[in-house]
């Protein structure tokens, strides 16, 4: 600007000529002609980029991202694939960056380029909409880490959450996460957002029409909400549970969370969930606590009655004592093997009943080709087979948590009684489980070794011993008592002689 001023100065004021000011200033005769003129003074971009070297490139590279607005957004050409489909393929030796460039004009040009996209600021109305969504973690669960599921509802609105953890994303824990989001949130949102996963969407049709999971729109028309989905690949359409996955994970899962079971795990998440609302979101001067307060008089009542979430069939026992449920195996006593039982399938359990009678609870699995095995549905076929104790499936998965005292009472048994009979007397132990709680067995187990004791019947008088009530004598009822004694007649036969 110095050089600018003085040039125009030097000229209009001093009267000096052109040729002079360029040998002072060492300026073209051109550049201190555009300064006399007032022209822009310093640099100025070109109007239109030249690409010398990238030239004769330029018509393949056009071609390969006009064809790219046929293919899957997430399969088209990058700048860098393209600089290296040209130096493979074509034998260029320009510059990466050239390439870069030209790709971004282009891009621009054939409305490719995705960083180009503009969203429209939005205010939603309170307590009309929510958005739904999955995301997947790690956690440990009674010491084994294990790959969770967990679900996502965030109020478009308050910005107020519920999250909780899953094994997996079925139907029945995605109606079971509703469930528990509209008691969290103590109301029913009247338009929910999703995208097109399969557990509600069965084919996805053009332009916003979805063919609905039969059983999604029962459970929708029972709580009376409206579902909006997503277009295919735009998960921006609900980015405020996009975000919410994320801050999730990062917040309530870091460090990765440990917990005896899925009920404590989930237990924790609630707490956090609760305790969120002291943030205020961008462009809001209430916070999340204080706008969820203002929201919940807009939410629909939930039913009195929650939807039955429920999977009833039947099922016939088969030769292993076991009937199967979505690919796993589940035990009932044995001698119900060969008749047909009833089976109800919860989100976390099953149930198994024979007319009705409830004759086994298992925790529900999810994976395929799992057994859940209760001791006790075998223990009395495996006493009269002892030879198939060390075998039996049931025993092996169970024997894995045995605390030391059972090893070591089995040895003695066995050393004192022979195996085979020192083997059914142990299972006569094991019976007792059934009967007593596992830390009373097992104290009783401890003492019958401390003291030498080598049967069953030792054990099971110790258990008896330390939990049922010491026999008392109640004073007896309405009996007659008797006259008092007099005394006196006692110092009268101290007199005779």
């Amino acid at each position: 600007m110095d050089q600018y001023e003085y040039l125009r100065t030097a000229h209009r004021v001093y009267g000096k000529n052109i040729s002079e000011l360029a040998r002072q200033t060492g300026h073209s005769r051109n550049t201190i002609k555009k300064a006399l003129r007032g022209e822009p003074w310093g640099y100025k971009e070109r109007e239109q980029q030249l690409f010398p070297v990238l030239g004769p490139y330029r018509s393949i590279i056009e071609e390969w991202l006009r064809n790219d607005k046929e293919q899957p957004r997430k399969q088209r050409h990058t700048a860098r694939r393209v600089y290296n489909r040209l130096r493979v393929e074509q034998g260029y030796q320009g510059s990466e960056s050239n390439v870069r460039r030209f790709v971004r004009e282009m891009q621009m040009e054939l409305g490719l380029d995705l960083s180009s996209q503009v969203f429209i600021p939005c205010e939603p109305d309170a307590g009309q909409e929510a958005e739904v969504d999955w995301g997947t973690a790690k956690a440990v669960l009674g010491g084994e880490a294990v790959r969770l599921k967990f679900f996502c509802m965030r109020s478009k609105f308050s910005g107020k959450h519920f999250v909780r953890f899953y094994p997996c994303e079925r139907k029945q824990a995605f109606f079971d996460a509703h469930i528990k989001a509209f008691d969290f949130f103590a109301g029913i949102f009247p338009v929910l957002i999703y995208d097109n996963l399969t557990t509600a969407v069965r084919k996805v049709l053009q332009g916003k029409r979805r063919i609905e999971q039969e059983s999604f729109g029962r459970f929708k028309a029972y709580y009376s909400f409206t579902a909006r989905f997503c277009n295919p690949d735009s998960g921006n359409e609900k980015g405020g549970v996009e975000g919410l996955v994320g801050f999730a994970r990062r917040n309530y899962m870091v460090p990765v969370p440990e917990a005896e079971n899925l009920e404590e795990l989930n237990e924790k998440l609630l707490s956090d969930c609760l305790a969120y609302g002291s943030h205020k979101m961008a462009g809001r001067t209430e916070s999340v606590a204080e706008l969820y307060e203002g929201e919940k008089g807009h939410l629909l009542e939930t039913p009195e009655v929650a939807y039955s979430n429920i999977r009833l069939h039947e099922a016939r026992v088969d030769k292993y004592a076991t009937v199967t449920v979505d690919k796993n195996r589940y035990s009932v006593p044995w001698q119900y093997a060969g008749r047909r039982l009833k089976i109800l399938a919860h989100v976390d359990r099953v149930e198994i009943f024979s007319g009705g009678k409830r004759l086994a609870v298992h925790e529900r699995m999810f994976a395929n080709n799992n057994w859940s095995l209760a001791p006790e549905h075998y223990l009395e076929l495996i006493q009269q087979r002892p030879m198939s104790f060390s075998s039996a499936r049931v025993i092996r998965q169970w024997r894995e948590h045995w605390p030391q005292s059972l090893h070591q009472l089995l040895a003695s048994f066995c050393r004192m009684q022979g195996e085979t009979k020192g083997i059914k007397d142990f299972i006569t132990v094991l019976m007792l489980y059934s009967r007593y709680r596992a830390g009373d067995v097992e104290a009783a187990v401890e003492l019958a070794l401390e003291k030498n004791l080598y049967g069953s019947e030792g054990v099971r008088h110790l258990l008896i011993y330390a939990n049922e009530p010491k026999a008392t004598i109640a004073p007896l009822a309405d009996w007659p008592s008797l006259p008092s004694p007099d005394v006196t007649v006692y110092g009268v036969l101290g007199g005779v002689q």
